[in-house]
């Protein structure tokens, strides 16, 4: 019998382990130990890994408020299993099954993580999977998710992509409707609830829809939901619906900030003239159709040439900003200031009559008096009003602009 003294040590043992296993602590996410595969799996060094952050090593998990979230539930439980990737050196990624337990020695809270790179079985398990299978899992690694609803029983499948685009892990989501239905963004949920009910319905071909989701971090991402009914029961009522998920978040972003560009001045992020036009046209025939007044403001900043022959054109740019921000603060939530060109500015009040669009352009006027600074600017302002100055867009901007051309011929730093 071999005696103990001859046994190979719990370290060495541990680096003969196939397997990446670490030591981490559970507050900073430092990791502490680690056995030989734990940075040989990787490409790294031993250096490279010992008193860094687990999460330098994670391409799913990001920030420490999300690993507050998810040492939490590692608390919460004997075993935490968390399916994800590890980044290698040399770029790619390591498909890997985490198994975490936590406890204390010494007065020390400790997690223990053993990490199996799992890229093999999953291509064992596609090769041994049924044609059916086989399909699922391509539409699995093609889409960013997939659900499976047996809406007999309620139950709702989510699958480990969908679960960790959403920053969970595999154990976490419970199987049913309200878990995705209560992570719908407030504004999207009817819209979305109502485009799937059609497709139950029969009334479309297939559910589809564009909108917010909820993440772990209470983040929304926008995702594209499609999906259909493969099964009916005996009376045509439907029993089950599967789709996929596709995380669009990027192009929508990109999409958003293009609109932002094309309706908006860039210099000072008031609407632009284009917006603005589109704004008045569409009040108008709401205040023509519904017989509400609406006024027409016209503003522009006195003697601007001035200030930019004597100070610069930077000074001119920040005096725009600050005029803009004071006609911005000024105006009613109803209202819409938006930059007409130059120096010029324009602000259109539905259900405002004169005397109220009056006492907003008297508020503004007063606004940029009051602005601190060098060079001092004031603004001229001339005001029209619907229906008693004009029955369209022409007549009132042209009204308006004269009333700006007589409050300049009389001394500027009025409202006509």
């Amino acid at each position: 019998m071999t005696s103990p003294s001859a046994l190979p040590s719990a370290e060495a043992l541990f680096d003969q382990m196939a397997d990446a296993v670490y030591l981490i602590d559970p507050v900073t996410s430092a990791i502490v130990w680690g056995n030989r595969a734990a940075w040989a799996m990787l490409g790294l060094s031993r250096e490279d890994v010992l008193d860094h952050s687990v999460l330098s090593l994670q391409l799913d998990v990001t920030g420490l408020p999300q690993w507050s979230e998810i040492a939490a539930a590692i608390r919460g439980q004997e075993c935490f299993t968390f399916v994800g990737r590890h980044r290698h050196r040399e770029g790619h990624e390591i498909h890997v099954e985490v198994n975490t337990t936590h406890f204390c020695l010494d007065g020390h809270a400790y997690f223990l993580s053993v990490a199996r790179d799992v890229r093999r079985r999953m291509a064992l398990e596609k090769d041994m999977q049924s044609r059916e299978n086989q399909l699922w899992f391509a539409l699995n690694e093609a889409a960013d998710g997939l659900w499976d609803w047996e809406i007999a029983t309620g139950r709702l499948f989510f699958s480990p992509q969908l679960k960790r685009m959403l920053g969970y892990s595999p154990d976490e989501m419970e199987p049913v409707l309200a878990t995705w239905s209560d992570a719908l963004h407030p504004d999207d949920r009817q819209v979305v609830l109502g485009i799937l009910q059609a497709h139950l319905d029969g009334k479309r071909v297939r559910y589809e829809a564009e909108y917010r989701l909820r993440n772990r971090n209470g983040r929304y991402l926008w995702v594209h939901d499609r999906g259909r009914v493969c099964e009916r029961d005996g009376l045509g009522a439907p029993t089950r619906a599967v789709g996929m998920v596709q995380d669009i978040t990027a192009r929508k972003e990109l999409e958003l900030q293009l609109q932002q560009l094309a309706s908006s001045d860039t210099l000072t992020g008031l609407p632009n003239r284009r917006h603005g036009e589109r704004f008045l046209e569409a009040e108008l025939a709401l205040c023509r159709r519904l017989g509400l007044p609406l006024g027409v403001c016209f503003f522009d900043v006195d003697h601007f040439k001035r200030v930019n022959d004597s100070f610069g054109h930077l000074v001119g740019d920040t005096v725009l900003q600050q005029v803009a921000e004071q006609a911005q603060a000024s105006i009613r939530r109803s209202d819409l200031v938006c930059r007409w060109g130059g120096e010029e500015f324009v602000i259109i009040s539905p259900n405002s009559n004169r005397a109220q669009l009056l006492q907003v352009a008297e508020k503004v006027r007063k606004a940029v008096m009051a602005l601190a600074g060098t060079p001092r600017v004031t603004v001229s302002l001339g005001v029209a009003a619907f229906p008693e100055d004009g029955d369209d867009v022409e007549a009132l901007l042209g009204v308006a602009d004269g009333a700006l051309y007589r409050a300049k011929t009389r001394g500027r730093n009025r409202t006509e």
